[in-house]
């Protein structure tokens, strides 16, 4: 006679032999602990609760301002005369015919036409660099390509900021001791470099990292095979590595992009040392200056929301058609 192993969840009870004479155990399958299920999600639970404290109430309660307006009586004096009244859809049109909000989003993508491509392509470059197998003093390049990554924004826009006034900067000192022109890098078109000079030394460092990650879990077997047959390094990293990792530069891509259309802590930063910026140079610079500078809340709150479906429509179109070209490229 064989007996089954006992499981977890089954219990031992002692009964009655059958002459009578003893007792003898019997096992019964017990029902599985329903607390032990339900544990995990209570682990969720401070997580989603901040979640939803700090993200989502405030997203609701912005869309709410957004729908509403402040109605004036008489002069706006005294108590009762000013009150939030239903706007409707008014405050999104204003923001859709607002010429100040549309320069602002046409200026954010020339910015973006600069960082973009600029920023990628370096971190590609000093991602296969550091990925040779000749590559000396790797991991202190690496830890010097992201170290900019870790200097706050703030501090990082006004760092470069000094650095491109003319009393103040080395640069334009030893420019002029050699007789080379020096250019207004706070006037016209160069306000776009200055910038995109600050996000691109910021920013290369992370991207690299992610490429360089990438490039760090291809199997070294592929590279072998790759030289067995004649390949050189260049078409190694133009017909292996890039297709691989390419997967990561559409992530860091999507990420710049939102990024792009985030723009405010460098054009902010740098607004106190020109008077060619207007307050309204980036998307959200027109947010900060209609919700603080002219108290307009309730259209700020609109034209925020506008800002953030555009990113989410723009991203996701994006994602779409790199999941199709890439769905047709492994076809």
């Amino acid at each position: 006679m064989t007996s089954a192993p006992l499981k977890g969840s089954d219990r031992v009870e002692v009964g009655p032999l059958a002459d009578g004479t003893g007792t003898a155990p019997s096992v019964r399958p017990s029902r599985p602990r329903r607390r032990g299920r339900s544990a995990p999600y209570w682990f969720l639970v401070p997580t989603l609760v901040l979640f939803a404290a700090f993200t989502l109430v405030p997203i609701g309660y912005a869309i709410w301002l957004s729908l509403h307006k402040v109605k004036v009586k008489g002069i706006g004096l005294g108590k009762g005369a000013r009150s939030e009244v239903w706007n409707g859809l008014g405050n999104y049109v204003d923001v859709l015919h607002n010429s100040e909000f549309g320069h602002s989003v046409l200026r954010a993508f020339g910015y973006g036409l600069i960082v973009i491509p600029t920023m990628l392509g370096l971190a590609l470059v000093f991602a296969l660099m550091l990925d040779t197998p000749k590559a000396r003093s790797a991991p202190f390049a690496r830890l010097m390509i992201f170290l900019p990554y870790a200097v706050p924004g703030i501090i990082a826009a006004l760092m470069w900021g000094f650095l491109y006034l003319p009393t103040v900067s080395p640069f334009y000192y030893l420019l002029d001791k050699f007789g080379l022109p020096q250019p207004d890098l706070f006037n016209g078109g160069n306000l776009y470099l200055s910038f995109a000079n600050i996000a691109v030394w910021g920013g290369t460092g992370f991207n690299m990292i992610v490429i360089y990650t990438a490039l760090r879990a291809i199997p070294p077997d592929i590279y072998e095979a790759a030289r067995i047959d004649g390949a050189s390094n260049l078409k190694i990293a133009l017909r292996i590595k890039i297709p691989i990792v390419m997967p990561s530069l559409v992530l860091t891509f999507f990420f710049s992009v939102i990024a792009t259309l985030q723009v405010f802590t460098e054009p902010m930063a740098l607004k106190p040392l020109t008077n060619n910026l207007q307050s309204t140079w980036s998307p959200l610079m027109a947010i900060y200056d209609s919700a603080f500078l002219k108290s307009d809340i309730y259209g700020a709150s609109a034209t925020a929301v506008v800002l953030a479906l555009a990113t989410f429509v723009l991203s996701f179109t994006l994602l779409r058609i790199s999941d199709r070209y890439t769905r047709e490229d492994r076809a």
